[in-house]
């Protein structure tokens, strides 16, 4: 698949951010939050990482994990306090050290979203889980890139609307397996919220009938083996960070500490 040439993800973050924030922005935030929270509460471990395009989004606070934490490019003001600052194409953990790593349109607005993935592949350990969030090109608002004229683009247009299919042969190449994947988000992509609602039908007549046509696809998938093969921090000439995990004390320990 080729995909357009686009601005680097560090010049559209602040349009993103923006566009997040506006009704529309925020009712398509608000359906992904509800599948997300629906899916998060099963998954399990110690290390959860999101990479997204806006950092101020916390969209895992229902999740079991212990530890959450997100990564970004850059420093910005309402983060998290446990944030990574890097970039989703070159993260600079350990392999096989997150039990749980959410795509928030990450891959919709990466210069190459193969490798992002493969990134995300690397960190997450066997048995650990992925959840991919990205725009569905074949819904409504995939269709309406077609008839939109390129100066009045809206921002999510730029995003790459990788297909379903597409997105199940690459976490099938990187030994990962699609366990399930829900969309919504069935209203068009006008900007008024008046418009909107003349159209409010159709989000019932979409879950009812139309569950694949979704504005969004959310697609979780499982690492069931250890996937490539690990290259040495001195070989790579990288830093990592090692995730810190608490080591269970032994049976003489414990009674020493008595």
């Amino acid at each position: 698949m080729n995909f357009h040439t686009q601005q680097p993800l560090e010049e559209l973050a602040e349009a993103l951010k923006q566009w997040f924030s506006n009704d529309l922005g925020k009712e398509l935030l608000n359906a992904e939050q509800q599948i997300l929270d629906q899916l998060l509460p099963s998954l399990y471990g110690v290390h959860l990482v999101q990479m997204g395009v806006d950092p101020t989004i916390d969209l895992a606070s229902e999740s079991a994990v212990a530890h959450t934490f997100i990564v970004y490019h850059k420093l910005e003001l309402g983060m998290q306090p446990n944030s990574l600052i890097a970039q989703n194409a070159e993260l600079p953990l350990e392999h096989n050290s997150v039990d749980v790593v959410l795509l928030h349109h990450s891959l919709d607005f990466a210069a190459s979203p193969h490798q992002v993935l493969r990134e995300a592949a690397r960190v997450l350990r066997p048995g650990g889980h992925l959840l991919i969030v990205n725009f569905n090109p074949v819904s409504w608002w995939g269709l309406s890139r077609f008839w939109t004229r390129k100066s009045k683009e809206p921002i999510w247009q730029k995003a790459h609307f990788i297909s379903h299919h597409r997105l199940v042969d690459w976490i099938n190449l990187l030994e990962l397996t699609e366990l399930k994947t829900k969309s919504d988000y069935f209203l068009p992509s006008y900007e008024s919220s008046n418009v909107r609602r003349k159209f409010g039908k159709l989000q019932g007549v979409g879950r009812q009938y139309l569950s694949r046509f979704g504005a969004f696809n959310i697609i979780l998938a499982r690492k069931d083996v250890g996937g490539m093969t690990a290259i040495p921090p001195e070989k790579s000439g990288k830093r990592f960070i090692r995730l810190p995990v608490a080591e269970p004390a032994t049976r003489g320990q414990a009674r020493e500490s008595r």
